[in-house]
């Protein structure tokens, strides 16, 4: 039996992708009506609307019920994650962190998060380009799968693999995190774009000039270039970079299009992880000497500053080489 723990879009897809070979997920929902949805009706339309559930996915609003579990997807908001870990069931399951971001006030990303939380468990990263509804819905999908550990990494990754969802095996963590938590806030400055109406040439420069800063940072972090390149990094920086289904997108989106962040965040049932991650990064890079224009003009835009002079501020920066 597997364990997942967060029942919104991603939780409950990775939950559907792993009952796909008739394998017993136990599904657990903060809410208990989520959970009691789930059970009666084997659908999630709260955050994963049209998708029928396979029977061997049971939801439950009691972390407890997940002890039985041989190994946990962690699928809750960063934000929130160590605060749920501390609250699970004591074990040694391995976990397999599939929440993309780093921690506000701490800076640590999660693979630091949750050892604190749950000392005696390993951990993995799962990320990689995945939209919810195409995995919930058996489309192919491939991820990264990193783990320090390489035997338990390949033990996971035959746990987990099923014959649309490829993960490929790891063992930069520390890259397969940087790439998942700085492509949320990259998303939300396409998002912008697009919102704007300036045009696919904008939007692909903002993309290659957001990878330089992804890969500035992570080598800073002592991130391998190819993790960067691969994925978890520019795959997923691809993905979210280009479609409103993606949360950060759709909130940088409506910011282009005149709306406040505050706003849209308000409206917002799901959680965009970029808008916090975004300050956050901002700090770490600052303190580290990193140049991150486009991540600065994110936390400016999130700020309450206007679309057209946070994009007339970037767009007159000195001329320089490429880097």
């Amino acid at each position: 039996m597997i364990g997942v723990i967060g029942a919104g879009a991603w939780g409950t897809a990775l939950a559907q992708a792993m009952a796909s070979n008739g394998e017993d997920v136990v599904l657990w929902a903060r809410d208990p009506a989520v959970a009691d949805t789930i059970n009666d009706s084997a659908t999630n339309p709260a955050y994963l609307p049209g998708i029928t559930l396979s029977p061997s996915v049971r939801a439950t609003s009691r972390i407890g019920d997940l002890a039985a579990a041989e190994a946990w997807l962690v699928v809750t908001p960063a934000q929130a994650m160590g605060e749920v870990l501390r609250t699970a069931p004591a074990g040694d399951q391995p976990l397999i962190l599939c929440c993309k971001g780093i921690e506000a006030g701490t800076r640590r990303l999660m693979s630091e998060v949750a050892p604190a939380a749950r000392p005696r468990s390993p951990i993995a990263v799962l990320s990689g380009p995945t939209f919810a509804h195409e995995v919930a819905a058996g489309l192919p999908t491939a991820v990264t799968l990193a783990c320090a550990d390489p035997a338990l990494g390949e033990r996971l990754v035959q746990r987990i693999a099923r014959p649309t969802f490829r993960p490929y095996l790891s063992d930069d963590v520390v890259g397969a995190e940087i790439g998942g938590a700085v492509k949320n806030v990259l998303a939300i400055a396409c998002g912008v774009v697009a919102g704007a109406r300036l045009g696919e040439n904008g939007r692909a420069s903002l993309i290659a000039r957001g990878f330089a800063e992804m890969s500035r940072f992570g080598r800073a972090r002592g991130a391998r270039e190819s993790t960067i390149a691969g994925l978890s990094g520019l795959g997923d920086l691809v993905l979210t970079c280009s479609s409103q289904r993606s949360r950060n997108f759709a909130l940088g989106f409506g910011i282009g299009e005149g709306r406040t962040a505050a706003e849209l965040l308000g409206d917002r049932r799901t959680v965009a992880e970029g808008a916090f991650t975004a300050p956050v990064l901002r700090a770490a890079a600052d303190e580290a000497g990193i140049d991150m224009p486009v991540t600065a003009a994110v936390c400016d835009l999130l700020a309450g500053a206007q679309a057209a002079d946070v994009i007339r501020t970037l767009l007159s920066r000195p001329l320089r080489a490429e880097a």
